[in-house]
């Protein structure tokens, strides 16, 4: 990748400053409202106020993609590696997915047996695996599971994501045709660019699936 433009860092930021203040204060004042503070609401008043604070929510959990993406970008964002165990991570990963709000897709976790030893900070490791694995099982389509499978290669481990079909197209993929995986998705924040940049950081590479299989990808991992 190009160089980061110094000036990037810097806008991110600012703008999480900028928004975050005036967001603040919209959340507090709809906080007070359902509680009643400004008198009693009726229920439709209820259900309008708390679809706003919910979209509130989605803006906080926002900035603070944006927040992380500055330091990360800037260089500033500390790590504290140590001995990680890549099988646990991926399953406590997993573990810490939040439900979709529309449609049930579970997740199946296949590793090989024992520990796989990397060198990683635990939290960071585990966030950005949890970031991969949340926006790839949204663009799921179909009624089948999310299949996550780890393997050992002969200088780490690979983790690959997708359904039956992706996860068979992956393992048959020749390493020259693996392509850049793409991080500018809609409906998922930034959390992807956030996830691609703490994996790069752990000396790790993530690869998109073949092109007919979107909810997908790979991710390659060197050996402590």
């Amino acid at each position: 990748m190009p160089p980061t433009d110094p000036r990037w860092p810097k806008v991110l930021s600012l703008s999480v400053h900028e928004f975050r203040t005036p967001m603040t204060v919209v959340s507090g004042y709809i906080r007070m409202l359902l509680k009643d503070r400004a008198g009693a609401l009726n229920d439709q008043q209820r259900r309008l106020l708390e679809e706003a604070e919910k979209a509130c929510g989605r803006l906080t959990a926002l900035l603070t993609e944006m927040s992380e993406l500055s330091n990360l970008e800037a260089g500033t964002a500390p790590y504290n590696k140590s001995a990680v165990d890549l099988r646990m991570s991926l399953r406590d990963a997993v573990a810490a997915v939040a439900p979709l709000p529309d449609r049930d897709v579970p997740v199946t976790v296949e590793t090989g047996e024992g520990p796989a030893a990397i060198t990683a900070d635990p939290v960071r490791l585990k966030n950005a695996l949890t970031m991969v694995t949340a926006s790839l099982r949204r663009e799921l389509i179909g009624d089948e599971p999310l299949l996550i499978r780890e393997r050992a290669t002969p200088s780490g481990y690979e983790v690959l994501f997708g359904d039956s079909a992706t996860i068979a197209a992956l393992e048959s993929e020749a390493a020259a045709a693996r392509g850049v995986f793409d991080e500018w998705r809609g409906g998922v924040g930034l959390s992807l660019m956030v996830a691609r940049r703490v994996l790069e950081a752990h000396g790790a590479e993530i690869f998109a699936a073949p092109n007919e299989h979107k909810a997908g990808a790979r991710i390659l991992f060197r050996s402590a």
